[in-house]
């Protein structure tokens, strides 16, 4: 690599590499599978919108999923946890500029994840009051959550 970009550097070009996965076509199979598992619990009258957009225009950013029903819930999932407080400023700041009225924070079911959660969980209360069953329970019977919650399937 050194030398290609020496040669390169030589003739007053730029070295660029890219590195491309292999494997399976849908790198974030996973992350489906863990949404797939929260719509089988939600109730029809949430209407269920995957990678839902700000509504800013040129902002990237999107929901993994937007439930519209008797309140507007903005679904953030998370396969493996790591930065607890990154996440939640994350969370933060698309609930402010999405206007969604709820979060629910879905984190995959692993024993890293309910590491991570237990180490976290006095954090995580402060923005994500309501547990996996009261939440999951709202979201059955197609009503408000009434608060945050945090999922964890």
């Amino acid at each position: 690599m050194r030398t290609v970009a020496v040669l390169c550097a030589v003739v007053g070009h730029d070295l660029s590499v890219k590195g491309y996965p292999v494997g399976e076509p849908i790198r974030d199979a996973g992350h489906l599978r863990l949404l797939d598992r929260m719509r089988g619990r939600t109730h029809p009258a949430f209407r269920w919108t995957a990678e839902a957009p700000m509504p800013i225009a040129g902002d990237l950013r999107a929901w993994d999923a937007r439930l519209d029903g008797p309140v507007s819930i903005g679904v953030e999932a998370e396969t493996r946890l790591s930065d607890v407080q990154q996440l939640q400023r994350r969370i933060a700041l698309k609930q402010r500029d999405s206007g969604i009225d709820r979060v629910v924070l879905l984190v995959a079911s692993t024993h890293h994840n309910r590491e991570v959660v237990a180490a976290a969980i006095a954090t995580l209360r402060q923005t994500l009051p309501l547990d996996t069953r009261e939440t999951l329970w709202a979201l059955g019977t197609g009503r408000d959550p009434g608060a945050n919650g945090l999922v964890i399937l």
